[in-house]
């Protein structure tokens, strides 16, 4: 066993939390002595005990020089919970490797800096990419303020998202669609346009085998058409925020206060994605996974606001110049000023292919 086995171990432990601990990040710790594993840990939820604490209960006087090794900085600073850099200190641990510092420049090397003070001997950078991946939603929000967007898209092998009299159910396979709520899981909020409410009237649920978490429901309504009976507003499944534009009326917004709904009302008369996505973050929701149709995808590519895209493509061809495809809008006039995208995976699912990538 080495110093990567453990950290092997311990970045499992962290992907095995990801999207249950916002808004804090995903965070493992293994605790080793004398070539023992003597200590697992993983954060669970944001409020509970951090990764560290959990790895050193379950090794108790086993911690006494012994090598942790942890996939995020311990915190040195109080939150919800103590500092976790203390408490190691406390521990007798007398060797911590660390994947990756805190990316929030005001604590980033504090607790590092207070566990060497204290004759730790600590080491930084040992499958860092890795452990950065992890949290590239919680790097991204805790950097910006903002949060990190993925665009889902799913479509036919010459790139339609329904046929021209706007059939789409199903493009994909089963398969692929149930990969689909993975992500909805992971995410903070799901987000849609009004037309994919009144055309489908979604639940915008996660629906994975042995359950998960639902998402908040996000609806970029400017008008507020939703229907007042419509799912999102009726079946209390998860939180719904729609967003609208400045001048709709007082009074129509109340019904949909009075069922609960959360109303964001823009200071213009249409919705702004950039200013959208700033008051989303104001709001805590570190991730978005939007699944809207043409236009609201179109919105999102004109205004560059957008982190990773998720398409699912299946062996299929529909043709037609009117079939609609992923991206609406008045589109980028010049091949010079389209979006550049760096490929970060390929996996077949079912009989489909999913293609993730990345703006660069």
């Amino acid at each position: 066993m080495n110093d990567q086995y453990y950290m092997k171990l311990a970045l499992d432990l962290a992907i095995s939390t990801k999207g249950q601990t916002t808004p804090n990040p995903s965070v493992g710790a293994v605790i080793v002595k004398n070539n023992q594993l003597v200590g697992l840990g993983a954060h669970l939820k944001a409020g509970e005990p951090h990764a560290e604490v959990h790895a050193i209960q379950m090794a108790g006087e086993k911690t006494k020089d012994a090598t942790m090794y942890v996939t995020l900085e311990p915190c040195s600073h109080f939150g919800r919970t103590p500092p976790c850099s203390d408490l190691v200190i406390q521990s007798g641990i007398k060797r911590v490797v660390i994947a990756s510092t805190d990316p929030n420049p005001r604590v980033s090397g504090k607790g590092i800096e207070k566990m060497r003070k204290a004759g730790l001997q600590v080491e930084i950078g040992l499958l860092k990419e890795e452990a950065d991946q992890i949290n590239q939603v919680f790097d991204h929000y805790i950097q910006t303020g903002l949060p990190y967007v993925t665009l889902k898209t799913a479509t036919s092998l010459d790139g339609k998202i329904a046929t021209k009299e706007g059939k789409s159910k199903w493009i994909t396979s089963k398969e692929a669609r149930e990969d689909v709520h993975y992500f909805r899981h992971t995410h903070d909020a799901i987000l849609v346009g009004v037309n994919t409410v009144l055309k489908d009237n979604p639940s915008l649920t996660t629906r994975m085998i042995g359950g998960g978490k639902n998402p908040t429901r996000i609806i970029l309504d400017t008008q507020l058409r939703t229907p007042i009976d419509s799912n999102i507003v009726t079946d209390l499944q998860s939180e719904t925020l729609i967003v609208t534009g400045s001048e709709v009326n007082e009074a129509r917004v109340i019904p949909f206060k009075e069922k609960g709904i959360s109303i964001l009302k823009m200071n213009s008369p249409s919705i702004n994605i950039k200013d959208m996505l700033m008051e989303i973050g104001k709001r805590g929701i570190s991730s978005i996974f939007v699944e809207g149709g043409a236009e609201i995808h179109g919105s999102f590519l004109k205004e560059h606001a957008f982190q990773q895209i998720i398409t699912y493509i299946a062996p299929k061809l529909i043709g037609g110049r009117t079939a609609p495809s992923s991206f609406g809008g008045d589109g980028i006039a010049q091949i010079d000023d389209a979006i550049n995208l760096e490929i970060s995976d390929i996996k077949r699912i079912g009989n489909d292919l999913r293609i993730m990538a990345i703006p660069i």
